[in-house]
């Protein structure tokens, strides 16, 4: 292999999913950048595969991108892999892949195991157009702010999610997206993969009645319909209200909704 930056996709759960390329490619690498060193040890001790390894998460990018493009530089063959799935989808990379860019050294994608497409495919929601939005914030106030922003998106929405948060999040989404179509896939590729279907309500009840939701989840957001104003701007801003929005963040969100300025609503609700 000539002097690159490969980016190896690795399984995000079943073993088997992993290419033959993929396989090759870390073989004749002569370092392997991983996000853990200890579960990338794990997949290579599994296929027999014995080469150096160096740590590269989100604590050590900075420092660690100079020295990997200095082994890039000198001649060295590099592949970068996350824990699970897609190197830079919602993990380290970004930093190395860009640096390397700029001096001219090869970024080679090696593609493989998604999440996100994997989730997408299986779901049943559209997939004509999607938007992934990785984490969403940890913070109910964050996160509400958000899903607002994307309240007008016509597409599936992708996101990723921790299960300690999961029944916050899909409360969220009901008050804030009524009755759009969801679905949370749990642990993909694993034993206990499963997909939970219906309304963010419908779906948030299936969860709470277990008594710890547990594993990986990629969390999807059905197809809305174009936002109509079926509503007067008054109920509107109460119906925001009500769903725990502070009036001048349910102005904001009307105007943006309706493609007014904030003054118009205001004076309306004012009037």
């Amino acid at each position: 292999m000539p002097a690159s930056l490969y980016l190896v996709a690795t399984p995000i759960g079943n073993l088997e999913d992993i290419t033959l390329r993929a396989l090759r490619v870390l073989k004749e690498a002569d370092v392997i950048a991983c996000e853990d060193t200890r579960q990338t040890g794990k997949l290579l001790a599994h296929f027999g595969i014995d080469k150096p390894t160096v740590s590269y998460h989100e604590h050590n990018e900075a420092a660690r991108t100079q020295e990997l493009l200095a082994r890039l530089e000198a001649g060295a063959q590099v592949a970068l892999v996350s824990d699970a799935g897609t190197p830079l989808i919602s993990d380290p990379g970004y930093r190395l892949v860009t640096a390397a860019i700029a001096a001219g050294i090869p970024v080679v994608p090696v593609p493989g195991a998604s999440a996100v497409l994997s989730a997408l495919a299986a779901a049943g929601l559209p997939t004509d157009a999607f938007r992934f939005g990785g984490f969403l914030p940890v913070k109910s106030t964050q996160r509400r702010k958000a899903l607002e922003s994307l309240r007008a998106e016509t597409c599936t929405l992708i996101f990723y999610e921790a299960p300690h948060r999961i029944l916050d999040t899909l409360a969220d989404i009901a008050a804030l997206m009524g009755d759009r179509p969801v679905v949370v896939a749990r642990e993909l590729t694993k034993f206990y993969e499963e997909f939970l279907r219906g309304t963010a309500e419908q779906v948030r009840t299936q969860l709470a009645a277990r008594p710890l939701v547990k594993g990986e989840i990629t969390l999807l957001i059905g197809k809305g319909a174009p936002m109509a104003a079926t509503t007067s701007i008054e109920e509107a801003v109460s119906e925001l209200e009500a769903a725990g929005f502070a009036r001048m963040d349910a102005i904001k969100q009307v105007a943006r909704d309706r493609g007014l300025s904030k003054r118009d609503v205001y004076k309306t609700i004012s009037g």
